[in-house]
């Protein structure tokens, strides 16, 4: 169903917080990209409840900028995409291939979303991802560019190209793992840092380098990512309709993680540590006070064992 509601670009940059200049360039890109993760958290409750949850801009601007929720990729990146076009930013949505724990590139199917925003005087396009719940995201939009590695905000990623069967070039987003000691310390003071060209990404890790997912630039429509969404909030061997997720940045620069009962906290520096959560009182207060996520009443939260 083809859109109708006006997006409200006025309500979205106040709530995350943007009072930089509107323009559809790269600065502003970078920066809605990381005030975008700074001010809405990332979560699967709808689809923990065995819902769909809607992708109608004017659903999204209720739930993510006027209530306290957050969402999982196709909320986030749908409703980026609404404010980056509102901006004058030309956005495709791409499917991704999430790669992080797989055997072989293309062993899952394509169920992320992702977005290619480009500016009107400027060829180069720039991956953005406000929608990838790992601690591998991207934190900033970056280049589509081949051979550079990027910091974005204190991550540090780059993009390599793999080899496939098919006729457009394969991409495939790395993010390097805190504390890997292979970090010189000229790399480690510019943003962007020149390295040698591959054609294959790694099954794994290489050199502290993790592929997060893989992608190719052909254009993904609203229909497309209505039926993936539905498919990964109902099918009960999805990993989001059986078990609670939700990330959100820290004020200080680290990450926040809970993946069912387990609290993962990683700090600025990269320093690790966990906690087991009692139970469904005690998860839903963490929910409420380190998330900012209002808990539906009724929903089960914990897998039973």
């Amino acid at each position: 169903m083809p859109e109708t509601a006006r997006f409200d670009l006025d309500s979205y940059l106040q709530h995350i917080g943007w009072q930089g200049e509107r323009r559809p360039d790269a600065v502003t890109l970078r920066g809605v990209h990381l005030a975008h993760l700074r001010s809405i958290p990332f979560e699967n409750l709808d689809a923990l409840s065995g819902t769909a949850p809607s992708l109608g801009i004017a659903d999204l601007t209720a739930k993510l900028l006027h209530s306290r929720r957050g969402g999982y990729c196709y909320e986030h990146n749908t409703l980026f995409a609404h404010a980056l076009d509102a901006l004058g930013f030309r956005v495709t949505r791409l499917a991704a291939r999430v790669v992080v724990g797989a055997d072989r590139l293309h062993s899952r199917p394509r169920t992320h979303m992702a977005l290619l925003a480009e500016t009107p005087d400027d060829p180069q396009p720039y991956l953005a991802d406000v929608g990838f719940g790992a601690l591998g995201a991207l934190l900033e939009a970056v280049p589509l560019t081949a051979g550079t590695e990027f910091r974005d905000a204190g991550r540090w990623h780059r993009l390599v190209q793999a080899s496939h069967r098919g006729p457009l070039p394969m991409w495939v987003l790395e993010a390097h793992r805190p504390g890997k000691a292979d970090v010189t310390e000229q790399a480690a003071g510019r943003q962007h840092t020149e390295i040698p060209e591959r054609t294959e990404a790694p099954d794994g890790a290489e050199n502290g380098w993790e592929a997060q997912y893989a992608f190719t630039v052909e254009p993904f429509e609203h229909p497309d990512f209505e039926v993936i969404n539905w498919h990964i909030a109902t099918n009960p061997r999805s990993p989001f309709s059986r078990r609670l997720h939700a990330q959100r940045l820290t004020a200080d620069g680290g990450h926040l993680s809970l993946d069912d009962r387990l609290l993962t906290t990683t700090s600025a520096d990269g320093t690790v540590t966990e906690r087991e959560l009692t139970d469904e009182r005690e998860v839903r207060r963490v929910l409420d006070e380190d998330f900012g996520i209002a808990v539906p009443g009724g929903l089960t939260l914990l897998t039973r064992s």
